[in-house]
């Protein structure tokens, strides 16, 4: 299937997405717009140079009437995380850099799937929901997808077992009131709770699910105090759900989306398990939770509400 691609945005996360999209050949054209052309060109040409290893993918700069006739566009721009700053700190500076984006790229691409990686994520999710025109089935963020696969991965590091094997989610804000829905956790299909006295084999370690949850929320400060930015994990998870967007069979992953009465919860962009598929969202699953789970989920979405009260759309 012939694939365009746009990437809004040159930095680290803009750049690894693009090559992520590449390795994964993904995309048969991949467009790369900043503000910084040279910066654009720069990691288009040294992407593209790999390409005879890799696959028929022509990546190139250029700018926003470039993204004409795009399936889908990323949208990496805004400034990153400093160390001991939150991804809410930066939420009017990258509002007021979307709302400068937002008229030219849905002009150039009206008819795209738009994928919402600039954090605060959920609440520029929410913005180009509310600004853009576009419908909301066609607009969402990377979410807490990242938060998902962190999670998996220490699950597994945890017990010793394949990653694919670990099955959860993380819910709520990519950010501090994000949390783990325990109750939907397996390993196997045997409840997280329930592994370790169902092994029969050497003595597992002991688990902590506070650990785990402090691992899940500070992950991206560690990395960004030890190496100025996250990239990798980002890349690779934007790859994927732009993956889960070519394909007819539909896939369940922890987007930002516009809610509309699940769990009680209106006007806001959160992550719960969503369906996703080549037309954008075809429905949200309203998983069982427990009632404390509820209203963690609530709390969540309260805290969300609480930023956009305070910022200039």
């Amino acid at each position: 299937m012939s694939r365009k691609i746009t990437i809004i945005g040159a930095g680290q996360v803009g750049s690894t997405v693009a090559y992520a999209l590449t390795l994964k050949q993904i995309a048969s054209e991949i467009v790369i717009i900043d503000i910084i052309k040279e910066k654009a060109m720069g990691e288009a040409m040294d992407i593209r140079q790999g390409t005879p290893f890799i696959g028929p993918v022509y990546v190139h700069d250029g700018d926003y009437e470039d993204a004409k006739g795009s399936d889908i566009v990323v949208f990496t721009s805004g400034v990153g995380r400093k160390p001991g700053q939150s991804r809410l700190d930066l939420t009017q500076t990258n509002v007021d850099i979307t709302k400068s984006v937002i008229p030219q790229i849905t002009k150039a691409a009206p008819n795209a799937l738009y994928v919402i990686v600039a954090n605060p994520v959920d609440i520029l999710t929410y913005q180009f929901v509310k600004t853009s025109g576009i419908p909301a089935n066609r607009i969402f963020g990377t979410g807490t997808m990242l938060d998902t696969a962190r999670f998996r991965a220490r699950i597994a590091e945890n017990y010793k077992v394949a990653q694919e094997n670990v099955h959860g989610y993380v819910f709520g804000e990519h950010g501090d009131s994000s949390f783990v829905p325990w109750s939907l956790a397996n390993i196997g299909s045997i409840p997280v709770d329930d592994f370790a006295k169902s092994y029969r084999g050497e003595k597992l370690p002991d688990f902590d699910k506070n650990d785990v949850e402090d691992y899940i929320r500070k992950s991206g400060g560690i990395i960004i105090a030890a190496k100025k930015c996250t990239n990798y994990a980002i890349g690779v998870t934007t790859a994927t759900l732009c993956e889960a967007l070519n394909y007819d069979t539909d896939s369940v992953l922890t987007i930002s989306t516009m809610l509309d009465g699940e769990y009680g919860i209106k006007d806001v962009c959160l992550s719960i398990p969503t369906v996703i598929g080549g037309n954008g969202i075809k429905g949200r699953i309203e998983a069982p939770l427990t009632d404390t789970e509820i209203a963690s989920l609530r709390h969540s979405a309260d805290c969300l509400k609480e930023v956009i009260k305070q910022v200039n759309f």
